[in-house]
C-alpha cells in the first residue's frame, strides 16, 4: 500500500469538500439543527428560535438549503399565507452528523 502524497491530491475532489459546500454558511447548520430538533417549523417560529438572524438571511439560506435538497418547503394556499419547513430524506441523512456534534459539544463544553 502506497502512502498518499499531498502534492498529488486536491481537497475539492473529496467528499468532505462536497459536504462542506452544502452546509457551509453562517446559519445553515443552525437551521438544519432546528429542523432536526423540531421537525416541521414555520418561518416565523424559526426566526424567533434562532434570534439574531435577519428575515432576509433566513429566507435566502432556506432557499439555498431547499435548492440543495436538504430542506422541504410546503406552502399552503390560504390567507394569511402559511409555509412550513422540514428536512428532506437527504437532509435527515445528516442527523447522525448533527447528533455527534451535539454529543461532542455536551462533553467538551468549557
Amino acid at each position: 500500500m502506497s502512502e498518499r502524497c499531498i502534492s498529488q491530491e486536491c481537497l475539492e475532489t473529496t467528499g468532505f469538500s462536497y459536504t462542506l459546500s452544502l452546509i457551509n454558511g453562517k446559519y445553515k447548520m443552525t437551521i438544519l439543527y432546528t429542523l432536526m430538533e423540531f421537525g416541521i417549523v414555520r418561518f416565523n417560529e424559526m426566526k424567533k428560535y434562532i434570534g439574531e438572524i435577519s428575515f432576509k438571511t433566513l429566507s435566502s439560506t432556506l432557499k439555498e438549503l431547499e435548492a440543495d435538497q436538504l430542506v422541504n418547503r410546503k406552502e399552503y394556499p390560504q390567507i394569511p399565507p402559511k409555509v412550513e419547513y422540514s428536512l428532506t430524506e437527504r437532509g435527515k441523512s445528516l442527523i447522525p452528523i448533527l447528533d455527534r456534534m451535539c454529543e461532542w459539544g455536551d462533553k467538551n463544553r468549557i
